[in-house]
């Protein structure tokens, strides 16, 4: 029962060789890049979609915090793509492994504090120390606030993949449930089988959900840094 629970999360493998590579890579073939004059709708929503994502996002940055708006926007939609794709009949999602969550983390973490030592050192240096501190409280201050700057993204990463995961798991329960029920009870079989269709349509917004509190949260660190 364990195995089949969380087979979903196994890393796929080929011929022996593991192709996470070529499933983290295929989420770029459904954004083409415009060629024409003029575009389909498909290309046209899609980029109207990010138009309006990035205004968003960008509002609150100044001119050196625009220079990540493709970082951002390349984020944003990768996380949602895969999470979306991540839904499909026997597929394998990506962001449910935190190390690749790690992965996307810890290197977008690290360049924003880089950013904001670089440009703004003694505004960066004060978040570790709030203004009228009192002398005693001091060193143990300074250890909070470099305990909580450090765990910003493992946060990160532990809430995308935390919240990604458990809706699958929930999706497998009660689709197990459903196919238990269907030999015992028609009835209670349909009223779980609505619970699953409700729970799947939830599963495809919190999908687009978490990509965006996910680049939403680096873009907030972007912001307290710039």
């Amino acid at each position: 029962m364990n195995e089949n629970l969380f087979s979903s999360f196994i890393t796929p493998v080929m011929m022996g060789l593991p192709i996470v590579i070529v499933i983290v890579m295929f989420p770029s073939i459904m954004f083409p890049s415009p060629n024409r004059l003029i575009n389909n709708r498909l290309i046209s929503i899609q980029q109207w979609l990010v138009q309006l994502t990035s205004k968003q996002m960008l509002a609150i940055h100044n001119q050196k915090g625009q220079t990540w708006a493709l970082m951002l926007m390349s984020l944003i939609l990768f996380i949602g793509s895969t999470n979306l794709l991540g839904l499909l009949p026997h597929s394998f999602t990506p962001t449910t492994q935190l190390s690749l969550n790690l992965g996307m983390a810890i290197p977008l973490w690290a360049g924003t504090v880089i950013t904001g030592f670089r440009y703004k050192t003694k505004a960066s240096l004060a978040h570790f120390l709030p203004r009228g501190t009192p002398l005693p409280l001091i060193p143990m201050l300074i250890i909070i606030e470099t305990i909580s700057l450090f765990i910003q993204p493992m946060a990160l990463a532990v809430r995308l993949t935390a919240n990604i995961t458990a809706g699958h798991l929930l999706i497998h329960l009660i689709g197990g449930a459903t196919l238990a029920l269907m030999n015992i009870s028609a009835a209670t079989a349909m009223v779980t089988f609505m619970i699953l269709i409700l729970l799947t349509i939830l599963e495809f917004a919190v999908a687009l959900i978490q990509a965006y509190v996910f680049t939403l949260l680096v873009s907030l660190y972007l912001h307290d840094n710039t």
